[in-house]
């Protein structure tokens, strides 16, 4: 059995908890083994998430889950910088693997962070911080290995590709459908993030560094939102046979690594300028396998909450290949120099 201890109980915690409780049988029928939902740490014990927890399970104390010998697994939910990076690192440095959703710490702290994994010999697992449940962390890490990876991009942030599409479909401009994917919940209270191309820089600096061995460089992703982007702008885009996207790009070539966010005008026939509302897409080019395009969901409750899960379930394996073999395992990935 693997015991799981989870920090952070909001949207995406509540999706994993789900998850885990609900599909718990289907899980273990295909790997062999039980997942355990331990201990789930919150601030708030009082909210009411919609989901019946075993008795005990909450707890306001994030040291019970970090401090217990029976946890194998943390996984971090609570998204920002701090504390989660110190409650990432104290669950390294006693031995705990660690999943996180949290692409703006893995971003900017990820060399840090995975050193100190390598260094103790524990893994992290990240395939929730980008797109949602597009498993493509996995696909650069494992399905295109054999390649030389060409060119990355894509829709990764699903509050700016909503506007978009609303400014596209209905013609209103940038502030009023900003106003209605706030209402709906798609974009929060404070936007910047999403509207300014700053999120899609911190999951484009994770795509990077998997597709091309190098550091997490946020700091030199060149990041422009959609702030400016007018209804007149959209209306002369289609006039010419284009749709304007928000796409995060990487591309390599003479031994350097070009990233950026930025609005593109797309083609309207082109797959990837018909991915409307919320909804990711990524392209990814690879020198064996030629091009190949991901589609899904790239938030929410339970999209997120199944790659935090597809990440529990890959360590729980990891973990119990090495319990029966009696070796202990080194980190599939490591930190680039």
């Amino acid at each position: 059995m693997i015991n799981v201890g989870i920090i952070g109980f909001g949207t995406v915690g509540t999706g994993t908890a789900k998850i885990l409780l609900e599909n718990k049988s289907v899980i273990s029928q295909r790997i062999g083994f039980d997942i355990n939902l331990k201990k789930i740490a919150d601030l708030d014990i009082k909210k009411s998430r919609g989901i019946k927890l075993p008795e005990g399970i909450l707890t306001a104390n994030a040291d019970e889950i970090l401090n217990a010998p029976e946890i194998n697994i943390v996984v971090e939910l609570i998204g920002g910088i701090h504390p989660a990076k110190e409650l990432i690192l104290r669950a390294i440095r006693n031995k705990k693997h660690v999943v996180t959703a949290n692409k703006a710490l893995i971003a900017t702290e990820g060399n840090e962070i995975l050193a100190e994994a390598e260094k103790h010999g524990v893994e992290i697992g990240f395939e929730a911080s980008v797109a949602g449940g597009i498993p493509i962390i996995k696909i650069l890490k494992e399905g295109l290995i054999a390649n030389r990876i060409l060119a990355v991009y894509g829709i990764i942030n699903g509050t700016s590709n909503y506007i978009l599409t609303k400014m596209t479909d209905e013609g209103i401009e940038f502030s009023d459908a900003l106003k209605e994917a706030q209402r709906l919940g798609y974009a929060e209270a404070d936007p910047t993030y999403d509207i300014e191309g700053i999120d899609s820089a911190h999951k484009l600096a994770i795509l990077a560094s998997l597709a091309y061995n190098i550091p997490f460089s946020f700091n030199d992703v060149y990041k422009e939102g959609i702030t400016r982007i007018t209804s007149q702008d959209i209306g002369f885009a289609g006039e010419l046979g284009y749709k304007i996207k928000l796409l995060a790009i990487a591309k390599a070539s003479d031994n350097k690594v070009e990233l950026r966010v930025h609005p593109t005008i797309v083609p309207k026939d082109y797959l990837i300028s018909k991915v409307d509302g919320v909804f990711n897409a990524i392209y990814v080019q690879g020198d064996a396998v030629g091009d190949t395009l991901y589609y899904g969901r790239g938030a929410g409750d339970m999209p997120t909450g199944s790659a935090v899960v597809s990440d529990i379930v890959d360590i729980g394996k990891k973990i119990v290949r090495s319990q029966e073999s009696g070796v202990k395992k080194q980190s599939r990935y490591r930190a680039p120099s």
